[in-house]
């Protein structure tokens, strides 16, 4: 059997650093995956000793995406350690700042960073204007962005780019690959798209930055509440938030909504993308408080993707192991407990498959030894799979009537079976579709913090720190990605332990010690590549999951050396 290797290093159009290796056969079908990190997290260690109340501040320069979400996991494990319960005023405005959250990287993942895994763009300037313009109706009563003599301002947008000798932001990418299924008016529809969700995401930008003060690394939380009083009690605050949301919640229900059918409906046969669930145990947590207890997801777990039964989550079942991480405790420890002590030991010398589809010598992951730097969540010693396909499916299994409404309503226009979510065009799928159920709900959290306030203006509750009582605690819930945790101690009023488990650390994590893989890691075995030189098919899927890697590992010198130096022009 004649086997080869293929690196890709860096994946881009994510967040960080990620690398994945494949071995693929004769026939050119995968039989070893392996996903690995090359950078190191240090986050844990620069809050060790500081005042609790400041970790939140920190803990959102973990990432400059989800920065909302590791901000607020920060202040809630603070808050849960302490035995703070916040005003309701405070966690209704926290559910609005998380929904700009959502809709800005929900977007932002399908058409900037997903989007031309789906889409060709070379295809679409072959296309016919008026005939896609017409297409755009077959998915949508209202098409946005999708007029003739829009799309035709579109294409000779791109056109001007491909005259100049460069496709601009579209370069570099697998033009005219086998798997891509859009026409090329399918495709025109999806670059106007793109173009629009350019303007649109800064409206979303703006919608966190009215109660948050500036976006990203918002301002206003604080352990107890929020510090935005004045513009919740301002009238025209909060009559931009409701605008700003109104422009955001077209924007999914015209362009992206339908053009997520589109693609259900043109990929349906598509072997690449179906049928390569990764990982079929599920996990989320509650998350989008929208009423005094009330949660528009519940949480919760399933095992082999078995919709009969949801599982309540037992937060002491949680560990993370380095049996493959670059750290030197490789024992599966509990967050609280857990240690972040570096352990690198480096590539090894190999031969790999080259840009041309040549063999060429290369630098290899260490598949028998470590080869990451991210670890190995584990719930009950399982691998777990987590983001929107959890969210939407445990939710769907659950009967939440909000979630079962709007994948009953797309699955009956796509035509196709609920089984179909378990596969790299489900995980596409449920991320709009989770992006369409918060858009239909957020009104209700606006409109239970206005009437909350007409008889209660209280925005952070009264606490004391002992400094001669020890606190552990920790913040459970969902970031855009998926399930996020983070966990505390604190001892003589100063933090002694930090550990963050998160979405991309959950589903990129390398083999462990029972050599278990990860859903990235597991959703490539037995994928077909078409051309080995032009994997499009590893980056489709790998893409599906909206990987963060700097969420998952982070870097830091604590010698305080410089690592790099830049220079920007401000002008420019």
């Amino acid at each position: 059997m004649s086997e080869k290797r293929i690196v890709i290093d860096p994946i881009t159009r994510i967040e960080g650093h990620l690398r994945i290796e494949v071995v693929v056969d004769e026939n050119n079908v995968v039989k070893e995956a392996y996903s690995g990190s090359t950078l190191w997290r240090g986050l844990e260690q620069i809050v060790k000793g500081r005042d609790p109340r400041d970790a939140g501040f920190f803990m959102q320069r973990i990432c400059g995406v989800c920065t909302y979400s590791h901000y607020r996991a920060g202040i809630i494990a603070v808050e849960n350690a302490l035995g703070i319960k916040p005003p309701l005023n405070a966690e209704l405005t926290r559910t609005l700042m998380n929904a700009a959250l959502y809709l800005h990287d929900h977007i932002v993942h399908f058409y900037q960073l997903h989007g031309m895994d789906w889409a060709d763009v070379v295809s679409a300037l072959s296309a016919d204007v008026h005939k896609a313009s017409e297409e755009a109706f077959k998915y949508t009563d209202l098409p946005f962005a999708t007029g003739a003599d829009k799309l035709k301002e579109v294409k000779e947008r791109v056109e001007a780019f491909v005259k100049k000798g460069n496709l601009g932001p579209f370069a570099n990418a697998y033009w005219g690959h086998s798997t891509y299924k859009f026409t090329p008016e399918q495709n025109l529809i999806v670059l106007s798209h793109y173009l629009e969700c350019l303007r649109i995401q800064r409206t979303a930008a703006q919608m966190m930055a009215i109660f948050g003060a500036k976006n990203p690394h918002p301002q206003s939380l604080t352990v107890g509440g929020v510090t935005c009083v004045m513009d919740l009690m301002d009238p025209a605050r909060m009559g931009e938030y409701m605008s700003k949301f109104a422009e955001i919640k077209e924007f999914v229900d015209r362009a992206y909504y339908p053009d997520i059918l589109m693609a259900a409906k043109a990929y349906g046969n598509e072997p690449s993308v179906l049928n390569d669930v990764g990982v079929a145990n599920l996990l989320c947590y509650d998350e989008f408080l929208i009423g005094k207890n009330d949660h528009l997801f519940k949480g919760g777990y399933i095992l082999n993707g078995d919709l009969s039964k949801v599982h309540e989550i037992d937060e002491d079942k949680i560990t993370e192991e380095a049996t493959r991480a670059w750290y030197k405790n490789d024992k599966a420890l509990h967050p609280y407990d857990g240690e972040t002590e570096a352990n690198y030991t480096g590539l090894i010398d190999g031969e790999s498959i080259d840009a041309e589809g040549k063999l060429a010598h290369s630098k290899l992951f260490d598949t028998k030894g470590k080869y990451s730097w991210i670890k190995a969540p584990r719930y009950d010693g399982m691998p777990m799979q987590v983001g929107p396909i959890a969210s939407i499916v445990i939710n769907y299994a659950r009967g939440n009537e909000r979630v079962k409404k709007v994948v009953d309503e797309f699955l009956a226009k796509s035509g196709l079976p609920l089984s179909a979510v378990f596969s790299t065009l489900g995980r596409t799928a449920t991320r709009m579709l989770e992006a369409k159920v918060v858009a239909e709900h957020t009104m209700d959290a606006f409109n239970a913090l206005v009437e909350n306030l007409k008889s209660d203006q209280e925005t952070c509750a009264k606490y004391v720190i002992n400094n001669k009582k020890e606190y552990k605690g920790n913040f459970q819930g969902n970031a855009p990605r998926g399930a996020l945790s983070h966990w505390c101690r604190i001892k003589d009023g100063v933090i002694t332990n930090w550990q963050a488990v998160v979405p991309s650390t959950w589903n990129a994590s390398p083999k462990d010690a029972q050599n278990q893989m990860g859903s990235y890691e597991a959703c490539l075995v037995g994928l077909k590549i078409a051309d080995l030189s032009k994997p499009l098919e590893i980056i489709r899927k790998i893409h599906s999951y909206d990987p963060c890697i700097a969420c998952a590992v982070h870097v830091m010198d604590t010698k305080g050396n410089d690592l790099s130096t830049y220079k920007i022009n401000p002008n420019l």
